[in-house]
């Protein structure tokens, strides 16, 4: 797999998005669980591939029967709870520079890219996404959309109109997409565009902030350099183990096979690695762990038991081993 390749396949998913899914009333670990994903993805930025993505959008439009549902995330959100590309473009000096610069960082978490075609006093924004990735899930692509023309209206402080959209969606009476674009759709279309006056974009931004931009602009090229690096082997292991980790407790040969290698091959790999299946499978439980600790529903034999211990003390001492306090210590320190 090229560079470019395993650029374009990550991403993250931040806890704003789960935020933002629960204020509409879908619990996190119901999409999760339909989306056949670990359940403790809300409790972390995680990072997840292309598809994995797409069957968190389709598990959210199957869940909520609804066709608006990302376009009143976007909406509905403050500006101050969205992700954190959509407020470093807020404080670009005009939309033009805005769309730019979320176009940059969505990418922390979308694999999707925006295009722009400026001619004839007209802009339109298609969506492009990375090459194998299948059909887009309709939800993915109006959020990106909604993200566009809401970063305009907020940026600028007036209520700004597309000239059309353009949906790839099957016709249907959808008044919160007529309400909300405000300007004529069409419906079973080739591809999805949104096409704005091109004047609209040179509108200044009225919270243009030079400071703020050097301030985040840095950690965040660094993040997007962070998802563009291939993950290494150790971290995709344990990655495989954490997933494994909620059907029971993980084998060599599970994650061998899941690794599409022998078992034999897999122990030279780990051998010349510096590192064994139990050390791995024990740094799996490690992180899975605290995120099952920061549900304080949960006893604490309950966690060592979701964790595949086989009593309590046994998830007790290696807990002390890891963080020198014992789990419900660093329960009350954390909650």
């Amino acid at each position: 797999m090229s560079q470019l390749e395993i650029r374009s396949e990550r991403c993250k998913l931040p806890k704003v998005f789960w935020q933002a899914i629960e204020r509409l009333g879908l619990r996190p670990v119901a999409v999760q669980q339909h989306a056949q994903l670990p359940t403790d993805l809300h409790l972390h930025d995680a990072v997840v591939t292309i598809h994995q993505l797409f069957a968190v959008w389709r598990a959210i439009e199957a869940l909520s029967a609804d066709p608006a549902f990302a376009i009143k995330m976007v909406r509905d959100t403050p500006s101050g709870k969205h992700k954190l590309a959509f407020l470093a473009a807020l404080y670009a000096a005009d939309y033009h520079e805005g769309v730019a610069r979320y176009s940059r960082f969505m990418r922390l978490c979308s694999p999707d890219r925006i295009c722009v075609d400026e001619r004839d006093g007209e802009v339109s924004f298609t969506i492009l996404w990375p090459a194998g990735s299948g059909p887009q899930p309709h939800l993915a692509v109006e959020a990106c959309f909604a993200f566009v023309l809401e970063l305009g209206r907020r940026g600028t402080g007036k209520h700004l109109v597309p000239l059309t959209v353009s949906l790839r969606r099957s016709e249907q009476n959808l008044e919160t997409h007529a309400h909300y674009f405000g300007c004529p759709i069409r419906y079973g279309a080739v591809r999805d565009q949104l096409t704005m006056s091109a004047s609209d974009l040179s509108l200044p931004f009225l919270e243009h902030n030079p400071e703020m931009l050097h301030v985040l602009t840095p950690g965040m090229t660094a993040a997007l350099h962070e998802i563009w690096a291939p993950a290494g082997f150790r971290e995709q292991a344990i990655g495989l183990l954490k997933r494994a980790l909620a059907d029971g407790r993980p084998t060599l040969q599970h994650l061998a096979q899941k690794l599409l290698q022998s078992e034999r091959t897999l122990q030279r790999r780990l051998a010349a690695e510096g590192t064994t299946f139990s050390e791995l499978l024990n740094e799996a439980r490690r992180q899975v762990g605290f995120h099952l600790l920061a549900d304080t529903s949960l006893e604490l034999k309950e966690v060592a038991y979701l964790l595949g211990y086989e009593d309590a003390n046994s998830y007790f001492r290696a807990f002390r081993q890891w963080e020198k306090i014992s789990p419900g210590e660093w329960r009350r320190v954390n909650s």
